[in-house]
């Protein structure tokens, strides 16, 4: 059972996302918060594999709380009403493992909260790669030091953040590059422990940063 907290500072907004995820046999929400100080508190409290954090709120938003939210081991997912949303970026450079949009279909919320439970990343369909893209701020300052951290990295590491950074999937980066998906598991583990990421968004900004695509 995947156990969830709902941050919200409108409370219909957060009983249609409670119906939502309930209404999966595999997911539960343990708790709900209106503000991003009490979803630290309750993510401390309740231990949630995921939370489901809004951007904007009263009080002590969800970018500030991100981080925080982050540093428990929860999953953070930032919630916004537009896909145009500047302050999601910095949640995610914070280790938050991606956005979506309110009015995300109800099973597609239902399979982005398992995707994320799983360590994967899940961004909104429609600004995946404009999102990304709007990172790669490719000064040559950014990209000689991006490129530094890199090379840190194996040459079979670098093949499949390379293909992180192109928003694929294990399982679709072991088909692309003929090895087992354990084995891409395992080398993207190792990359973000060599680079000291937090998880495969922030992996996918640094190979855009790079410009290696």
């Amino acid at each position: 059972m995947i156990r969830v907290l709902v941050v919200d500072d409108e409370q219909l907004v957060r009983a249609g996302l409670r119906l939502i995820l309930e209404a999966a046999p595999d997911l539960t929400v343990v708790g709900e918060a209106a503000d991003g100080a009490a979803a630290l508190a309750e993510t401390r409290r309740l231990r949630p594999d995921v939370v489901l954090l809004d951007v904007r709120m009263p009080g002590t938003d969800g970018l500030t709380a991100a981080p925080q939210v982050v540093a428990t081991g929860a999953k953070v997912v930032m919630l916004t009403t537009f896909d145009r949303d500047e302050y999601v970026h910095r949640a995610l450079r914070a280790g938050a493992v991606g956005f979506l949009l309110k009015d995300t279909p109800p099973r597609e919320l239902a399979a982005a909260v398992r995707t994320v439970a799983a360590g994967n990343a899940m961004l909104a369909p429609t600004v995946t790669r404009r999102l990304i893209d709007s990172f790669a701020e490719r000064g040559p300052a950014r990209r000689d030091a991006a490129r530094q951290r890199l090379d840190h990295l194996t040459d079979r590491e670098l093949e499949i953040v390379r293909e992180v950074g192109r928003g694929l999937g294990n399982a679709d980066i072991a088909r692309r590059l003929t090895m087992s998906e354990a084995t891409v598991k395992t080398h993207v583990s190792r990359a973000l422990a060599k680079l000291q990421l937090a998880n495969r968004v922030q992996l996918a900004i640094l190979v855009h940063d790079a410009d290696l695509l």
